[in-house]
């Protein structure tokens, strides 16, 4: 079974109940988001959608984004997700190797990055937007576009309106696309000479569903408060509702419609639950999980949010963007881990792991990506993570490209931080080498973010907790770590550049 047929039979059996609820409070019908998706699915292949077209996918998390979405994937398409805000060299480089033929974008991003005012005040505020209206496809010549949103200037002239779209002819399909086919293309990485994609297929999207709800029970009556697809598409398709936040949310807020909402699941990244946690220190009663991924849950977060929420599990997801998830681990199992690394928990059921000569993770199953853009497809992923086993579980030790090297003895921060960051009075922990301006030897620093006096009784301390040849040279308190995208993961790159101003001031 497809992905799209999941949804859309979950949504007949349960046409009257409530599928999804916006930032705003808008609610909309399992009955009324089947028959969106499929009247979008009608429209677009009536205006030429053709199996494997690429749509630029330009629309931030909605009702609306969603049901576009789907009524892509239904029609055979493939949603790109490029990230227009990533600057234009990077931009154009993600164009090239994906090459759309379809641009979808909310009408205030076209007004955006066509008309000259528009423009510069984006730019005045550091964010350099293309051109969207006047995109081309290599050969072929201009895109073609669909707008979400009331019509405004600067959005191209023949552009498809989303509203006409939903409101048109719904009629339902009898034969599914081929579930092995792209349907979603991913970046994530890599230069602006060699961006790097990972395609999804319907196939290892729908597995990634129930993985998920092997590990989170699922079903109607159940409220999902989270902005994040792949937590909430399984919601979905389990009958349960959708809580989505509004797009910019104070923590106070976050919290406060948690409990209106009566959410019984909530998904976290770590940092942002540290911040709702700053301004509601009890969550609501009605949660009975609450999930954190995308960065690793530093140890004084875990305890504060069993604290905060006593009725919930609270659970950490070890998941990449090429396969996800991989493994799901309690806060209690977490907490009780004394040896080094960072307890994962063990893989999932499907979820095949094992480790290379050097230690690295390598993972497959039905839920891995079909491979890279341009790339032949994948069967094993290398996951660049250093991991052991502790009898059926994985324990994280460490990124291989983190690794510092300090005489003979290779340094993992990954091996360290999860200890460090355990211990009394440290909220959070991060190691990493900054060369030495005189010698060009690397120094060994340790960041945490936490009391002034932490230096000194770390000094007191590690020797207890860390590996004698891992005990760093220098340990500097710093308010925050600097952190960089929407699931605010660990910049070390920022954190090299700060340490290292400071160390040479």
């Amino acid at each position: 079974m497809t992905l799209v047929r999941c949804l859309l039979d979950q949504a007949a059996r349960t046409p009257g109940s409530v599928a999804l609820v916006s930032g705003d409070g808008t609610e909309l019908g399992y009955g009324e988001l089947r028959r969106q998706v499929l009247a979008v699915r009608h429209g677009l292949l009536a205006a030429g959608l053709a199996s494997g077209d690429g749509v630029l996918f330009s629309v931030r998390p909605s009702p609306e984004s969603l049901v576009l979405a789907l009524g892509v994937v239904a029609a055979g398409g493939v949603v790109v997700f490029a990230d227009p805000g990533a600057g234009p060299e990077m931009f154009t480089a993600r164009l090239r190797v994906a090459r759309p033929r379809w641009s979808a974008a909310e009408s205030l991003l076209y007004a955006g990055s066509r008309l000259r005012p528009v423009r510069a005040y984006a730019r005045r505020r550091g964010l350099l937007l293309p051109n969207l209206a006047d995109l081309q496809v290599p050969g072929e010549g201009p895109m073609r576009h669909i707008h979400v949103g009331r019509r405004l200037p600067g959005v191209p002239r023949g552009a498809l309106s989303f509203q006409r779209l939903v409101d048109g002819d719904a009629p339902d399909f009898a034969t599914d696309t081929d579930p092995d086919a792209p349907a979603a293309v991913i970046f994530t990485s890599g230069t602006t000479s060699d961006p790097r994609a990972v395609v999804h297929t319907q196939a290892s999207l729908a597995a990634a569903l129930d993985l998920f709800r092997t590990r989170l029970p699922l079903g109607p009556g159940d409220v999902v408060h989270t902005d994040q697809l792949m937590i909430g598409l399984p919601a979905l398709a389990a009958g349960a509702r959708w809580s989505m936040p509004p797009l910019s949310c104070a923590p106070a807020d976050a919290a406060r419609l948690m409990r209106e909402r009566e959410a019984t699941h909530a998904f976290c990244v770590p940092v942002h639950l540290a911040e709702i946690l700053d301004a509601s220190p009890d969550l609501p009663p009605t949660l009975r999980y609450v999930l954190l991924g995308a960065a690793p849950a530093p140890a004084a977060l875990l305890r504060r949010a069993v604290a905060a929420v006593p009725s919930a599990e609270v659970l950490s997801v070890y998941a990449m963007t090429e396969i996800l998830p991989v493994a799901i681990a309690s806060a209690e199992e977490k907490l009780a881990h004394t040896e080094p690394g960072d307890l994962l928990g063990a893989p999932l059921p499907g979820v095949a792991a094992r480790l290379a000569d050097d230690g690295e993770l390598l993972l497959s199953g039905p839920n891995l990506c079909r491979g890279y853009l341009g790339a032949e497809p994948v069967s094993e992923l290398p996951t660049g993570d250093l991991a052991r086993f502790d009898d059926s579980r994985l324990v994280l030790m460490g990124r291989k490209k983190d690794m510092l090297i300090r005489g003979k003895f290779n340094l993992y921060p990954g091996l360290y931080e999860p200890s460090i960051a355990a211990l009394p009075g440290v909220a959070e922990a991060a190691i990493v080498g900054v060369p030495d301006p005189g010698t060009g030897d690397e120094e060994v620093v340790l960041a945490v973010v936490g009391p002034d006096d932490l230096p000194g009784r770390l000094r007191r301390s590690l020797p207890d907790v860390i590996d004698h040849d891992a005990l760093p040279d220098r340990i500097v308190v710093l308010d925050e770590l600097p952190r960089s995208g929407r699931t605010r993961k660990l910049d070390r790159d920022r954190l090299r550049d700060r340490l290292r101003d400071l160390v040479t001031e």
